[in-house]
């Protein structure tokens, strides 16, 4: 581990000098990295506590004299033990986050949970799970004795409640997500529940596992607002009350775990519960009914409650994590900020964790394949153009002057550890080569006619891109700067423009952007098989611009859109067999030959990716990993056990 982690940087007079120690401090992380070195039991189903051979058990002083049932009442019949990273913890302290935070300090719970090698299922509320009819069926077996947080029992209704009567109930989803369509469930007993697939579903569990809150919802509370449960009048009194059009909408933010005023009144299963709300302060307290024990024997979490402030701006954001207001912080700190985040080390008492962002690259770049302008149409189906735009980025540039030299340059895929990687998925048509660039542009017939140094089209009228995008998750704007400079360089008008995320959304779904840019993530084993969408043509989205119509003619059965070109309809089947074959090895065949295929024809470019995301934490929280993987996929902090988080005082 490199020694600049750990202590001070040093003596510095000035903030410039101060900020190129910093970065020095920042760019020699990546010489000294070493494998972490993490608890094997993490990798593992997590074991309980008969099997530790733990027969009592012990709960934090805040909870005595509070008129609950005694602890081993509270916990389930076997309760899971989960081994911290350093050490047990001890027991006290409120801790200290932004809101945007909440659910990476307060990790979703759901039936499984996911692995810190970012491929394995693991065993989370469930104990067991089983495939048979050749995939078609899985049988999920449920923890006895769980409870919600008001002491309820969690039982298969919950799961029922969720799928059939939320999910599978046009009343709430109009339109049936994918992973839905053709599901059917019941409930054989309070604990097991069988899952009926139409065709195999090898990575439904995949999908349970990084989705928690579609599967699970507390009956016992939700069905007073459900029309199969409650009557009309009763309903629309109970949502004119809280404020909501319908109880659908009521039911959508709540299992989105959006911030409102009902909230505090809903069960959960998550290590803390949410007790009250204010226009800047989010309180929680401990759930004395939580289902996971140290191996002590001793109830977690640790930390017995969590102020998160309401900040909506990196800036103050990073301002209090780098002056140690904050015991955690991470969503709103942006990779250029941490030659200033590690200022902070010397006299904020924090440590500045880097840890990678699992976006296969930061930049998504999507030249729309299916424009409505013939000419544009074209050229973006023109796999030269494609190649060319990419050669004329230079990522190591971008590499340095955005990400310390602590990214990756690389094109759109999947993460190294991937079963579906080959190096060359990430360095095809990604080196910098300005002559290369130049010479494909001329061969396609995009010449300087006027000699104003700026190519034209073949009829004559200058070439212009236009880019627009949102700035968000990943550091686009400047990204783009440069990018937009390199595309000048070779002669291309390239412009950019900032648009907020409904138009985003509006226009990429109706095919209107000409071109734009996301950040490529379902990287990990965890949702590459699922969602293979920079790849093959099959959702549309906010995030995919380059294929809408294709996109369209696939989710509709060929009603709509446009039928895709052979190459694109092999992309299409590809990832259906991916998503349903059993045969693990037709599986990384698949996935491989859908990643090739993005290798050789550049569907999307890349720039930079794996990048470094700061992690603050203050001196006093204990157990936090040094580096991890950050991202959706894997709900950023979930595989590393925040429950077992404690503040040393």
């Amino acid at each position: 581990m490199d020694t600049m982690l750990e202590h001070e940087l040093p003596r510095c007079s000035g903030a410039g000098l101060c900020l190129i120690l910093a970065f020095g401090a920042v760019s020699s992380l990546s010489a000294n990295a070493a494998e972490p070195d993490w608890p094997e039991a993490w990798f593992e189903p997590a074991r309980t506590a008969s099997q530790f051979g733990i027969d009592s058990f012990s709960q934090s002083p805040l909870l005595e004299g509070q008129g609950l049932p005694p602890v081993e009442r509270r916990l389930p019949d076997d309760p899971v033990v989960v081994v911290p990273l350093e050490s047990v913890g001890v027991y006290g302290g409120t801790a200290r986050i932004i809101a945007d935070d909440r659910t990476m300090f307060i990790s979703p719970e759901g039936l499984f949970t996911i692995s810190p090698d970012h491929k394995t299922i693991l065993p989370n509320l469930a104990e067991s799970w089983t495939y048979s009819e050749g995939g078609r069926r899985l049988t999920v077996r449920l923890r006895r004795g769980l409870k919600w947080s008001d002491g309820q029992p969690m039982s298969a209704d919950d799961v029922l409640f969720a799928v059939n009567d939320l999910q599978l109930n046009s009343g709430f989803m109009p339109v049936t997500l994918p992973d839905f369509i053709g599901l059917r469930l019941h409930a054989v007993d309070p604990w097991t529940l069988v899952f009926d697939f139409p065709e195999p579903d090898p990575f439904f569990v995949n999908y349970v596992a990084q989705s928690p809150e579609l599967f699970l919802m507390p009956k016992h509370y939700f069905r007073d607002f459900h029309p199969d449960y409650a009557t009309a009048e009763e309903i629309d009194a109970r949502m004119e009350e809280m404020g909501f059009s319908s109880w659908s909408a009521f039911m959508m933010t709540s299992m989105q775990m959006r911030l409102f005023p009902d909230l505090v009144n809903q069960p959960t299963l998550r290590a803390f519960q949410i007790e009250s709300l204010t226009p800047d302060l989010y309180t929680y307290s401990r759930n004395p009914y939580y289902f996971k024990i140290d191996p002590d024997g001793r109830q977690l979490p640790y930390i017995d409650a969590v102020e998160a402030q309401d900040v909506r701006e990196n800036e103050v954001a990073v301002a209090k994590a780098s002056t140690g207001q904050l015991d955690f912080a991470g969503v709103r700190l942006p990779t250029q900020d941490i030659p200033l985040l590690k200022l902070g080390e010397r006299n904020s008492g924090i440590k500045v964790n880097i840890w990678n962002r699992l976006h296969g690259s930061d930049l998504s770049i999507q030249a729309n394949m299916n424009y409505a302008d013939e000419r544009k149409r074209a050229l973006f189906n023109d796999v030269r153009f494609r190649r060319a735009l990419s050669m004329a980025i230079n990522r190591d540039e971008m590499n340095e002057i955005i990400y310390f030299g602590r990214g990756t340059p690389r094109q759109v895929t999947v993460i190294p550890e991937s079963d579906y990687f080959e190096p060359e998925f990430a360095t095809a048509w990604a080196r910098f080569d300005v002559d290369a660039a130049n010479a494909l542009l001329d061969e396609i017939g995009l010449v300087d006619i006027d000699g104003d140094g700026m190519r034209e089209l073949p009829d004559g009228e200058r070439l212009t891109l236009t880019v627009e995008y949102v700035d968000t998750e990943t550091p686009k704007q400047v990204s783009m700067e440069l990018v937009t400079s390199y595309w000048n360089a070779v002669g291309i008008d390239a412009r950019q423009r900032l648009i907020d995320r409904e138009l985003q959304y509006s226009r990429a779904i109706a095919g209107e952007l000409e071109m734009t840019v996301w950040h490529a993530d379902r990287t990990t084993d965890i949702l590459f098989p699922i969602n293979p969408d920079f790849w093959a043509p099959r959702k549309l989205a906010a995030s995919l611009a380059m294929w809408s119509e294709w996109s369209r003619w696939y989710l509709t059965g060929g009603d709509l859109g446009e039928e895709p070109p052979p190459d694109i309809r092999r992309l299409q089947l590809w990832a259906d067999e991916l998503a349903t074959t059993m045969d693990s090895e037709r599986r990384v065949e698949l996935g491989k030959r859908i990643l090739a295929a993005n290798a050789e024809n550049v569907w999307t470019i890349g720039t930079v990716g794996l990048a470094p995301q700061p992690v603050v934490t203050s001196n006093r929280l204990r157990n936090v990993v040094e580096s991890g993987l950050w991202g959706w996929d894997t709900r950023y902090t979930m595989a590393y056990h925040p429950a077992t988080w404690y503040l040393d005082q």
